[in-house]
C-alpha cells in the first residue's frame, strides 16, 4: 500500500483513491451480523463429501436467518472460502476471515479439515480464534486449560477407537472375549488416518488383541496388497479409516480376496452413502460408526424440507442427499455454531460475539435432552455439555450403522466412550504440549 500511495500522488491522483478502495458502505455492510466462514471444498477429490455436507450447513442457517429472523434476532452473514481440501489455501482462509469481514464479526471458524486444524493449533492460540471441529479435532485439545481456542466438539478419533473396540468385544461376548482377537486398521496415511494408532494400541494392551496396523497412501485407489496382507494375517475385524474414493475401493477389494463386508467397520468418514452406494454389492452387510445419523424422520429436517427445500431455497441441487450422512452432519454442525451463539447472548447481549466472547460461550455449551427436543434433533445429535477444562463435551457417543445395500440401518442407541480411559494419557500430552510452548495452564 505505501507504493501504491505514492504513485497515486505521483500522478496528481490522490482524489480518486477513493474509488480503488472499498467505500465506507462496501467495507461496513456486514456490521450487525454475525461471520460465519463457510470453508468449502467444491472442487478436488473430496468435493462429493462437501457438496451435501455444505448444503446441510447452509440449509439450516438460511432457514434461522430467513424463517427465524435471526439468532435472538442476530443475522448470521455466510462467505464461502474454497480450500479444495488443501491446507495451503485453508491457512489463506483463514488469515482472511479471523477478524471478520466488512464489519461482520467472526465468533468462531469451522475448518472442516483434521489436517487443517492441526495447522492452525498454534495460529489460534496466537490470534485468539477459536478453531471448531465437530468430529474431526485433535483428542489432545480436549484439555481446555492448554487449548483454549480448540474445541474438538461431538466427537474424536480416540473415543472412536473405544467405541470399535466396545462393539468387537460385545459381538465376542465381552472384553474378556477380546484376547488372541485380531483386528486390523486400514487407515488412510495421513495425520486424521493415524490419529487411532495409539489408542488401539493402548486399547490392545488393556484387552489382550492384536493390533494390526496397515496404512493405505492417498488417495487408495490400489489396495490389493493390503487386503492381502489382511487376509494373511488371519485379521477377525477391520476398522476401515478411509476418505473419499479409499472406501468404496476397500470395500470392493474386500470381496474380492474373500473378507466378509459385516466384519468391517467404517470410520465417521467412512460411513455415508456415498462410501457405500459405489461399492455395489461388496458393501452389503457393512458397518460404520456413526456420529450424525441418516434419516430425515427428525422433526429439524422435516421443518428444513418444509421451509428450504420445498420452498426452493435449499443449496443441495440433488434432493436425493436430503437426509443423508453428510447432509445431516452438515445440520449438526450448524446447530453447534447457533446453539454456542445462544450461549453467548445470554451473558453478552443480543448482538455479534467477538472471537474472545465465542470462546467463551464455546466453553459452556450444554445442548441437553430437553433442548434438543426443542430444536428437533434428538437422536440425530447425542447431548453435548463443554466445560472451560472439557472441550470436547463430558458424554461422546455414536452408533453403528449397517448398509443394506439400499440405505443404512441403525443397529443401537448411542454408545457412550469411557472419558476416563484416556483421560491421564490425554492430560500428560497436553501438559507436555504447554511445557514445549510455554504455555501458562489456565488453572
Amino acid at each position: 500500500m505505501p507504493l501504491l500511495h505514492t504513485l497515486l500522488k505521483a500522478a496528481g491522483l490522490i482524489a480518486l483513491t477513493a474509488s480503488v478502495l472499498a467505500s465506507p458502505a462496501q467495507a461496513d455492510e456486514g456490521t450487525g451480523q454475525q461471520l460465519y466462514p463457510l470453508f468449502t471444498y467444491r472442487t478436488g477429490p473430496y468435493a462429493p463429501s462437501f457438496i451435501p455436507f455444505g448444503a446441510g450447513n447452509i440449509d439450516y442457517l438460511r432457514y434461522i436467518n430467513e424463517v427465524e429472523g435471526g439468532v435472538d434476532g442476530v443475522k448470521i452473514l455466510v462467505q464461502e472460502c474454497e480450500t479444495a481440501y488443501t491446507i495451503e489455501r485453508g491457512i489463506e482462509c483463514y488469515e482472511r476471515y479471523k477478524n471478520g469481514y466488512k464489519g461482520a464479526l467472526t465468533a468462531a471458524i469451522y475448518p472442516h479439515s483434521s489436517g487443517l486444524d492441526v495447522a492452525l493449533t498454534d495460529k489460534a492460540r496466537i490470534d485468539k480464534v477459536p478453531v471448531v471441529s465437530p468430529g474431526g479435532g485433535q483428542n489432545i485439545a480436549t484439555d481446555g486449560r492448554v487449548f483454549p481456542y480448540l474445541y474438538p466438539l461431538v466427537f474424536d478419533y480416540w473415543s472412536e477407537a473405544q467405541i470399535i473396540v466396545d462393539f468387537i468385544a460385545k459381538q465376542a461376548g465381552g472384553y474378556d472375549k477380546l484376547k488372541g482377537t485380531k483386528i486390523a486398521t486400514l487407515y488412510h496415511d495421513s495425520g486424521y488416518g493415524r490419529d487411532t494408532i495409539e489408542p488401539l494400541g493402548i486399547l490392545a494392551k488393556k484387552y489382550g488383541f492384536e493390533d494390526i496396523q496397515i496404512p493405505v497412501p492417498h488417495p487408495g485407489e490400489q489396495q490389493q496388497a493390503q487386503w492381502q496382507q489382511i487376509k494373511r494375517a488371519g485379521a477377525d475385524w477391520v476398522f476401515l479409516r478411509g476418505w473419499g474414493v479409499m472406501t468404496p475401493v476397500a470395500l470392493k477389494t474386500a470381496a474380492r480376496v474373500g473378507f466378509p463386508a459385516n466384519k468391517i467397520i467404517g470410520d465417521i468418514w467412512s460411513g455415508s452413502e456415498d462410501d457405500a452406494r459405489p461399492a455395489g454389492d461388496a458393501a452389503k452387510g457393512y458397518l460404520a460408526v456413526s456420529v450424525f445419523p441418516p434419516g430425515v424422520n427428525y422433526p429439524v429436517l422435516e421443518t428444513l424440507k418444509k421451509k428450504i427445500l420445498d420452498a426452493g431455497k435449499s443449496d443441495l441441487k440433488d434432493k436425493s442427499k436430503f437426509g443423508t450422512v453428510y447432509y445431516n452432519y452438515g445440520v449438526v454442525e450448524a446447530i453447534t455454531f447457533v446453539e454456542a451463539l445462544r450461549v453467548g447472548h445470554k451473558k453478552f447481549g443480543n448482538r455479534p460475539l467477538t472471537a474472545e466472547e465465542g470462546r467463551w460461550a464455546l466453553e459452556n455449551l450444554n445442548i441437553d435432552d430437553k433442548r434438543l427436543a426443542e430444536l428437533g434433533a434428538k437422536g440425530l445429535i447425542s447431548p453435548l455439555k463443554t466445560t472451560p477444562d472439557n472441550h470436547k463435551g463430558e458424554s461422546i457417543a455414536a452408533k453403528i450403522i449397517q448398509w443394506d445395500g439400499k440405505g443404512w440401518l441403525t443397529k443401537n442407541d448411542w454408545i457412550t466412550a469411557d472419558s476416563t480411559l484416556f483421560a491421564p494419557v490425554i492430560k500428560a500430552k497436553a501438559a507436555a504440549y504447554a511445557k514445549e510452548k510455554s504455555i501458562a495452564l489456565n488453572n
